[in-house]
């Protein structure tokens, strides 16, 4: 089991992003078209963050054209180029997962001014 924590703790990214559940958030995307290779953006609210280690991910919620779209990614994955921060959420969950049942202002978060 110990072998398996070693090759574990070298996947690990050193400088992981640091952002919380609710924050708005810019993830680039390393996208590959069959010999082609580009970077897609994906802008939306962090609604969930799982797991620890090398096996954490976060869940990002947006809407595009009406419908709601949320994509998972891990954390310390090599297609997750970076991770940017575009705004603070203040939230008092762990977990948003009510905001899929919001529409319109209602779906927003509140924005945290310190």
């Amino acid at each position: 089991m110990d072998a398996l924590k070693v090759i574990a703790q070298d996947s690990v990214k050193a400088d992981a992003p640091k952002f919380n559940i609710g924050d708005t958030v810019k993830v680039s995307v390393n996208i590959r078209e069959g010999s082609r290779e580009r970077i897609q953006m994906f802008e939306g609210t962090v609604i969930a963050k799982k797991g620890s280690g090398v096996s954490e991910t976060f869940t990002v919620r947006r809407i595009s054209y009406g419908v709601g779209i949320e994509r998972v990614f891990p954390l310390h994955s090599p297609n997750v180029v970076d991770v940017k921060v575009i705004r603070k959420g203040k939230v008092r969950r762990a977990k948003l997962y009510y905001l899929r049942d919001r529409v319109g202002k209602a779906a927003k978060v509140k924005e945290d001014i310190k």
